[in-house]
């Protein structure tokens, strides 16, 4: 392992979709994948509700958990504190240690639509229904973020 390696860190970004998600909105992530990438999360989600020792968690209208070595990305939602079923079926996995990649999730009327470097990767239903409360983007995890828009 070099020393760039050992110190490396992982990638924390949180924003603001300012007035919320809307059909034909686009979010992008693009970065370079890290030598020995573990995990990717991207999460798109509303407001924490309540204040201080009262407040939870907002609902997340779509969580992806990209596995880089197992190859998978995993999708999920959580309404009201509890996490759905999660979806993983995939036809590729678009990502590579080292390479650079760019992750385009389209807000439907009924579905969010992820492209990966220009090919339709999944598509996953809304269950989130009120999509202006989605505001907030976080991306974490072992990869060098480039862009997030």
């Amino acid at each position: 392992m070099t020393d760039t390696e050992s110190t490396r860190q992982e990638e924390h970004y949180a924003g603001q979709i300012k007035g919320g998600l809307r059909p034909s909105m686009r979010l992008v992530v693009m970065g370079i994948v890290h030598k020995q990438a573990k995990s990717m999360v991207v999460t798109v989600s509303c407001p924490p509700q309540g204040e201080g020792e009262e407040e939870e968690e907002g609902d997340v209208g779509l969580q992806m958990t990209v596995n880089f070595p197992e190859k998978a990305v995993r999708r999920n939602y959580r309404m009201a504190g509890k996490w759905g079923n999660c979806e993983s079926a995939l036809s590729f996995f678009p990502f590579a240690s080292g390479e650079s990649f760019k992750m385009e999730i389209v807000c439907e009327h009924q579905q969010f639509r992820v492209l990966v470097d220009g090919q339709p990767l999944c598509g996953f239903t809304h269950r989130v229904t009120q999509l202006a409360s989605l505001t907030s983007l976080r991306v974490v995890g072992d990869l060098q973020l480039t862009k997030v828009a």
